[in-house]
């Protein structure tokens, strides 16, 4: 296959990490844009961070709706690599960029349209809520880029060649992190500078992509970004990436939910400490993402090429760095929690708020990376509903559990019931996977 790389043959462990490290690398630019917008308005107050953060979670939401197209992506592509059909890969590359652009075109005018009514879910003073719309009108206007970006890294991801999203998004963050202070600080149009520093680099993201895919490396032979929809194509990446990004767009609501509750009980300090602290999490998140993405993919692979020997030696690999990893992050949070927080916002009460909900998230880390690592073993297979009923069914939890604890404890209640409610799904999943391992394989 032109172009591609062959996960079929060749030792495991190094095809996984050198497939990883790309894709770990790639989720933790993506992240720095958040931090690094979050890093410069912190030296505005609070405040600006709190209107960013009601934001974030609606970016978040973005994100979680894009990966129908990234995870369509990289499971049809792959398999079709896997099963040596190229013309397969080369519509299904073609379908999950047309498809990602419709949804981003209409998703993107619903939230310009909509942004007072949904910013004031949280109930925000005045001048915070004026910031936060404006920046989400701005941002909105940017989602095409966002979800085409998606969709170009899922398709190189199903390829073999992790390098290269990583490379084009590491110049958008180097052009975010160069426009940030000068637009923040220097031109003095604080949040507005964070979004449009943003547009910007998410738009020269876009174009690095098309430039590869045009110019540099005809994947598959070279493919039409858009197409007229066929059924049969547009049914299958619905059926892999929807369970996807639903489970990941209701885990955005529900943490709408969960802001507004920490807002209720915190004010603004505590909507404040739970977007920054969600993004510092993300640190965790994103690597054992990393992954399990370069799981699903070398899943993807194998299991299309009947290789199932090597699905059991990439399996126990994966699980045993995500553990270390999640071991790791617990110390991290739970012992340097306030240090890691005041990186990031350095007023002190706030980073002393941060410090208690990441030593409180802190001992749920191994069970989210065990979550995460089962996900990419069940997205390879094609089998993306069980990941999904997980998640759905412990994130609505989060719900109720959080009114319990925080009439009980406060704002911290809506902290325990984030951790809680992870260490259950990292132990449902193990024991799902477990039960269907020899179903699947």
């Amino acid at each position: 296959m032109q172009g591609t790389k062959d996960l079929t043959n060749g030792p495991i462990k190094r095809q996984l990490f050198n497939l990883a490290i790309p894709i770990m690398g790639t989720s933790f630019i993506q992240m720095a844009y958040s931090l690094t917008d979050m890093a410069w308005v912190g030296r505005l107050g609070s405040e600006a961070v709190a209107a960013i953060g009601a934001v974030g979670i609606l970016t978040w939401m973005t994100s979680s709706i894009a990966l129908l197209t990234k995870v369509g992506s990289e499971v049809s592509v792959a398999q079709s690599i896997g099963g040596r059909n190229e013309n397969d890969a080369r519509k299904y590359s073609s379908h999950n960029l047309t498809i990602g652009l419709i949804i981003a075109l209409c998703w993107g005018a619903l939230l310009f349209v909509f942004a007072h009514p949904v910013i004031e879910l949280y109930k925000l003073d005045a001048s915070i809520t004026a910031n936060a719309v404006d920046y989400l009108r701005i941002i909105a206007t940017a989602f095409p880029f966002v979800f085409l970006s998606y969709a170009f890294t899922g398709i190189h991801n199903a390829a073999g060649l992790s390098k290269i999203p990583f490379y084009i998004n590491g110049m958008g963050l180097i052009i975010n992190m160069l426009l940030d202070p000068l637009f923040i600080l220097g031109f003095g149009w604080g949040t507005d500078g964070a979004a449009w520093a943003t547009w910007i680099s998410q738009g020269t993201v876009c174009l690095l992509f098309v430039y590869q895919l045009k110019v540099r490396n005809r994947l598959l032979g070279g493919f039409s970004f858009f197409t007229r929809l066929d059924a049969g194509y547009t049914k299958r990446v619905f059926q892999l990436g929807l369970p996807v990004a639903l489970l990941n767009t209701l885990f955005a609501l529900i943490n709408l939910v969960m802001g507004r509750t920490a807002s209720t009980h915190g004010g603004h300090l505590g909507l404040m400490t739970m977007t920054v602290g969600g993004q510092v999490e993300a640190i965790a998140w994103n690597t054992s993402q990393g992954f399990s993405t370069a799981l699903s993919a070398f899943v993807a692979q194998n299991y299309a090429a009947k290789k199932k020997e090597r699905l059991q030696g990439a399996y126990r690999a994966t699980l045993a760095m995500t553990s270390v990893l999640g071991l790791f992050c617990t110390a991290l949070f739970v012992f340097w929690g306030s240090e890691v927080f005041s990186l990031i916002v350095p007023e002190r009460e706030a980073y002393l708020a941060g410090g208690i909900f990441l030593r409180i998230d802190g001992y749920s880390m191994l069970f989210m990376m065990i979550e995460i690592t089962m996900q990419g073993l069940f997205y390879g297979v094609g089998r993306t509903m069980p990941p999904a009923i997980i998640s759905i069914t412990f994130n609505l939890l989060r719900i109720p559990l959080a009114i319990l604890l925080s009439s009980w404890m406060g704002v911290a209640g809506v902290w325990w019931a984030i951790s809680i409610s992870s260490m259950v799904k990292g132990i449902t999943a193990f024991i799902w996977f477990r039960f269907l391992r020899k179903k699947m394989w």
